[in-house]
C-alpha cells in the first residue's frame, strides 16, 4: 500500500516536471497567442502618460510574437507609488502584465520614500520613448535675459505644490547656482500657472518639460512670449542649441554628482516596464516590440497627431543599465542633500 502511494507520488512529481519543461520550451509566440496583456499606468485618464499608454496599446500589439491584445488600467494613487508596489509584488509575472510608471516613481525608493517597497533595479525595464528636459521659462515681460540674473533678481515662480517635481528642481537650482527663485505653491496644474504668467501674477515656471511647453504652448515658442533661461537634464538637448546646460556651469564634482541623480527622472522619460520574474524571453520579445513599435510609421503618425513627441527614446537595456547605476553612484551625502530638495 505505500509502495502504491510512492509511486503515485513519484509519477505526480514526474509529472509536474515534464509539465513544468513544456512551460519553459514554450515559445513566445506560443504563449502570447490569444492572450491579452494589461498595461497598468501610474497616473488617471486623460493625462501625458494616459495617452502614451493608449496610443502604444493600438501598435504594440502587431509587434508581439501571437498578437496579443493589449488593454489599459488606470491605477492612480501617492505619485504613482500604488502603482509601482503593484507591478512589483501583486501582478502576474508570466508576461501578461506591463507597467508605466511616472518617471520619478522609480527613484523614490533611492530617496527612501516609505510607501515604495520595491527594488527599482529589479524591474524589467523596456524602455522609453523619449527623454525630458526642463528649461527654467520666464515670461517675456521678467526683469532678467539669464539664469545669471536670477542670482541677483528675486522671480515668483508658479508651483504645484511643495513636494511637486517643479518645487524640486526649482531648489535644485537656487541650492545650485544660487538662484533667487521664489515659489509661489498651490497652481492646481502647470496651466493655471501658464495662466498666471500670461496675467502677470507670476514671472515663471521653475522647470518645465520642453516637449510639453512644444506640445502645449508652440506659439509661446515661436513668439518669442517666453525666455528660455537654462536647460536641465541628462543630457543637453540638441534641440535648445543656445540655452546653457546647467552641467556646462557647475563646476564642483560634488555638485554635478548630485545633479546628474537628481536628473535620473528626466532620462527615464516616459518608462514602461514588466514585473520582475518575468520569463526573459518574453521579457526580450517585448523589448524588441517596443522598440520597433516607435520606429513604427503608423504608430509616429498617431502620436504626432496626439503631440506626443517620440524623441531620444532608449532601449530597455539602456533604461535597466541606467537606473542600475543611478542607484550604485548615489551615496548616502547625496540622497540627504537631494531629500532637502
Amino acid at each position: 500500500m505505500i509502495a502504491g502511494k510512492v509511486c503515485r507520488l513519484l509519477g505526480f512529481v514526474a509529472l509536474a516536471g515534464c509539465y513544468a519543461s513544456a512551460v519553459q520550451a514554450q515559445s513566445p509566440a506560443d504563449f502570447y497567442k490569444g492572450k491579452t496583456i494589461t498595461l497598468v499606468v501610474s497616473s488617471g485618464e486623460g493625462g501625458g502618460y494616459d495617452s502614451w499608454a493608449r496610443t502604444l496599446s493600438r501598435h504594440l500589439p502587431k509587434h508581439v510574437p501571437g498578437n496579443p491584445q493589449v488593454i489599459v488600467k488606470n491605477m492612480p494613487g501617492a505619485g504613482g507609488i500604488v502603482a509601482g508596489n503593484y507591478l512589483y509584488k501583486v501582478a502576474e509575472k508570466d508576461g501578461t502584465v506591463m507597467g508605466l510608471l511616472q518617471n520619478g516613481v522609480p527613484f523614490e525608493p533611492l530617496f527612501q520614500n516609505a510607501q515604495a517597497t520595491f527594488d527599482s533595479t529589479k524591474f524589467n525595464w523596456i524602455g522609453t520613448p523619449s527623454t525630458e528636459t526642463a528649461v527654467l521659462t520666464v515670461w517675456h515681460t521678467a526683469p532678467v535675459n539669464t539664469w545669471q540674473d536670477a542670482k541677483t533678481t528675486e522671480l515668483t515662480m508658479g508651483s504645484t505644490g511643495a513636494h511637486s517635481t517643479p518645487s524640486f528642481y526649482g531648489h535644485l537650482q537656487n541650492d545650485l547656482l544660487g538662484t533667487k527663485l521664489k515659489l509661489i505653491v498651490g497652481y492646481t496644474s502647470q496651466t493655471t500657472a501658464f495662466l498666471a504668467m500670461e496675467r502677470g501674477e507670476l514671472n515663471g515656471y521653475p522647470s518645465v518639460f520642453y516637449s510639453s511647453l512644444k506640445a502645449t504652448k508652440p506659439d509661446w515658442i515661436k513668439n518669442k512670449q517666453v525666455k528660455l533661461l537654462l536647460q536641465m537634464g541628462a543630457e543637453k538637448d540638441a534641440a535648445l542649441p543656445d540655452v546653457p546646460w546647467i552641467m556646462d556651469v557647475l563646476t564642483k564634482p560634488e555638485d554635478r554628482a548630485v545633479a546628474q541623480a537628481a536628473f535620473g527622472p528626466l532620462l527615464a522619460g516616459r518608462p514602461f516596464l514588466m514585473p520582475p520574474g518575468v520569463p526573459a524571453d518574453r521579457v526580450a520579445a517585448i523589448r524588441k516590440a517596443f522598440d520597433e513599435t516607435l520606429k513604427d510609421a503608423e504608430f509616429l503618425a498617431e502620436a504626432g497627431k496626439a503631440r506626443l513627441e517620440v524623441s531620444a527614446p532608449r532601449t530597455g537595456e539602456q533604461l535597466q543599465q541606467y537606473i542600475a547605476q543611478i542607484y550604485k553612484d548615489t551615496s548616502p551625502a547625496m540622497v540627504a542633500r537631494l531629500k532637502q530638495y
